[in-house]
């Protein structure tokens, strides 16, 4: 499955992470709840897709062990290496993580604003992403019977 990267943009800041193309549905459908913060938003996809949330929140707990706004060695190391290893999630603190996180995946780039509550499809080769869709819950890696339902509300936007 092609990954995409994802980008959310909330009041404290800007994060960014790959993940399945199907995480593109899951988070719209967390922003269909309203999420202020990324926090927030991680929580709700978390009930659609355990292993997806789990592995952004995790990798942004291990960039903070390693990475302070006075060093961002640890992360910069990582997105200039030669190899085409996947980049963990990461803050978006300097030029070279915001230019970072503007880069599509083989699947495209959606930036969730959470903030101006718009949802910003870059790029995206994966499928059309309404307003109002459905889609499979996961568990453990893999698609279940059950699906979710979920409409934006009228204030969000999704662009292009």
């Amino acid at each position: 499955m092609p990954d995409m990267r994802f980008t959310v943009v909330d009041p404290v800041g800007t994060i960014s992470f790959t993940g399945p193309a199907h995480g593109l549905k899951i988070l719209a459908a967390a922003c269909s709840r309203q999420p202020r913060d990324h926090q927030t938003l991680m929580r709700y996809a978390g009930e659609l897709d355990g292993r997806f949330a789990e592995s952004v929140v995790h990798g942004l707990s291990v960039f903070d062990e390693h990475n302070t706004m006075d060093d961002l060695a640890a992360i910069r190391s990582q997105l200039t290496a030669d190899d085409s290893g996947a980049v963990p999630p990461f803050r978006v603190l300097d030029e070279l993580t915001r230019r970072r996180s503007l880069e599509p995946e083989c699947a495209g780039l959606v930036v969730f604003n959470l903030s101006a509550r718009r949802i910003v499809q870059v790029q995206n080769s994966y499928a059309e992403l309404q307003r109002e869709d459905r889609g499979r819950r996961w568990c453990d890696g893999q698609p279940t019977d059950s699906l979710y339902h979920y409409r934006l509300p009228a204030g969000w936007s999704i662009l292009p």
